[in-house]
């Protein structure tokens, strides 16, 4: 049996990693937008990852034996001004779901929820991963600018992601 207080916070983590989801769709459609497919295409990837990621959520809650409950969550953002904002804005956007996880770890190791503990572990190490990849992704966006051959060549380089979900 899953603590009350974990249970809860492990239901809301499901919301917002869809909520993730949605919002780098709509950055996938500024992206398109501006006729960048292959920024697009990585911000489908990403959103792709979120509903896994919440899938995970899901899935863990339902092999403990509790319901997963699903709520609503508000439009995300869509009107972007440049590129730039848009890895700024993923950046911070992956950033506070570190602190949601980590939030989450706090209370599971409170309550001594082992479970939970190890399942988090998991996110803890992808959290590292998604900030570090929006991080170079911003860096390398500020550097080249947004215009010109470097700015294709990244478009293209992104165009080749894809997201292959790992053998449970």
């Amino acid at each position: 049996m899953i603590p009350e207080n974990v249970l809860q916070k492990l239901n809301e983590q499901i919301k917002h990693e869809f909520f993730s989801a949605q919002y780098y769709l709509a950055m996938a459609a500024y992206c398109k937008e501006q006729d960048l497919d292959g920024f697009a295409n990585f911000f489908i990837v990403q959103a792709e990852e979120e509903r896994y990621h919440a899938m995970k959520f899901f899935n863990f809650i339902d092999e403990l034996g509790e319901t997963p409950i699903i709520t609503g969550f508000e439009d995300p953002k869509r009107d972007f001004k440049s590129l730039e904002e848009v890895f700024e804005l993923s950046l911070e956007h992956e950033q506070h779901v570190t602190h949601l996880i980590n939030s989450i770890m706090e209370i599971a190791q409170q309550e001594k929820h082992y479970p939970t503990v190890s399942f988090l572990n998991w996110f803890i190490d992808e959290q590292v991963e998604e900030e570090t990849t929006m991080d170079n992704l911003l860096s390398k966006v500020k550097r080249i600018g947004e215009s010109g051959p470097g700015i294709i060549m990244l478009d293209k380089e992104l165009a080749e992601r894809s997201f292959t979900p790992e053998e449970e």
